[in-house]
């Protein structure tokens, strides 16, 4: 994908916006289409009525257009009035997607992915990045936003691994055979290392919580001796890194099991890699969302609000993009996240 950044600077303040170009899959068969990401919108409070950040998103959106993107799409939080009015009042952009990101810590301790005495066990697979490009391209080139460049996703350095999860077993035979005859069930998810990217930090929570959190670590250590694992939040009140987790998906009624025990593999992932939250995001209505551990006050509800950018229609079989009613499921490309 290409990127560029658009920078404006007023004495001590600076205002910034970066974006990138790249081919996503439109949710309809297999039609793709040129689309720009706009990300980190940075306005300082002082310049927010002066009309400089509609001035900088304009700047992109020209730069999009000589890239030939026929749309731009932003992610922004729900809740943030000031980002929702600035692109669909100022800048003309549509309402579009509402996925969630939904967060779970990761405990002093590793998680089973599936209880050891269950009669259903689940068996979770590394993929090689090219037996996972093979599964990807064959059964998400359908859901929206799935990058054309899925490969190089895959290869690059901050992409730890993908998971398959299937049920206990079952015979591996290579990614032909499981795309020929795959079993009932199955799910797949990759993991990102935001951890090396950039850092998060929890910042005025009241020292009620900072206690409570002290206390749920204090009793894990305690109990642990004894195999008395206790679910205990790290310590979110200093930066700290965190796993991301992509292309979640799969097929079948025990799917969202099967995603469940790949979200605790990938805890155990990130556990032993200092990583103190893994998150992901999903959309409203994706099959896998019932399977995901979170926990709600960790998460956020993300608004995902788009613009056509093309005169006139690109792909007829497509029409205009901005009108199309939300699939099941969205690719959320981690990086972007």
């Amino acid at each position: 994908s290409r990127r560029l950044r658009a920078a404006a600077r007023r004495r001590r303040s600076s205002e910034i916006v970066r974006g990138c170009v790249k081919t996503v899959a439109c949710g309809r068969g297999n039609l793709f289409s040129k689309v720009a990401y706009l990300l980190g919108l940075r306005v300082s409070p002082g310049h927010r009525r002066r009309g400089i950040g509609r001035r900088l998103v304009e700047r992109m959106e020209e730069w999009f257009r000589q890239a030939g993107a026929e749309y731009a799409y932003v992610a922004t939080d729900r809740d943030n009035e000031p980002s929702v009015r600035l692109f669909t009042g100022r800048c003309g952009y549509a309402k579009f997607r509402a996925p969630s990101v939904l967060v779970h810590p990761v405990f002093r301790h590793d998680l089973a992915p599936s209880p050891p005495r269950s009669r259903r066990r689940v068996a979770v697979l590394e993929l090689p990045p090219r037996d996972a490009e093979l599964l990807y391209r064959a059964r998400f080139a359908g859901v929206e936003f799935f990058p054309r460049d899925i490969d190089a996703v895959l290869s690059n350095p901050l992409s730890l691994g993908t998971f398959l999860a299937v049920p206990g077993g079952t015979a591996w035979r290579g990614v032909e055979a499981f795309l020929a005859t795959p079993p009932e069930s199955w799910a797949v998810v990759s993991v990102w290392n935001c951890k090396d990217a950039f850092r998060l930090e929890v910042r005025g929570a009241p020292r009620l919580w900072r206690a409570a959190a002290r206390a749920t670590r204090a009793a894990d250590r305690a109990l642990s001796p004894w195999l008395l694992r206790v679910p205990s939040v790290p310590n979110l009140f200093e930066p700290f890194g965190m796993h991301f987790l992509y292309g979640l998906g799969g097929a079948g009624a025990d799917a969202p099991r099967m995603g469940r025990a790949l979200c605790r593999h990938a805890h155990n992932v990130a556990r032993a890699a200092g990583a103190r939250v893994v998150a992901t995001e999903v959309g409203a209505r994706d099959p896998l969302r019932a399977g995901v551990p979170h926990w709600p006050r960790l998460g956020a509800e993300d608004l995902w609000c788009i613009k056509r950018l093309a005169d006139g229609y690109g792909d007829g079989a497509l029409g205009d993009w901005t009108k199309a009613p939300p699939g099941d499921s969205i690719f959320v490309d981690p990086r972007e996240f």
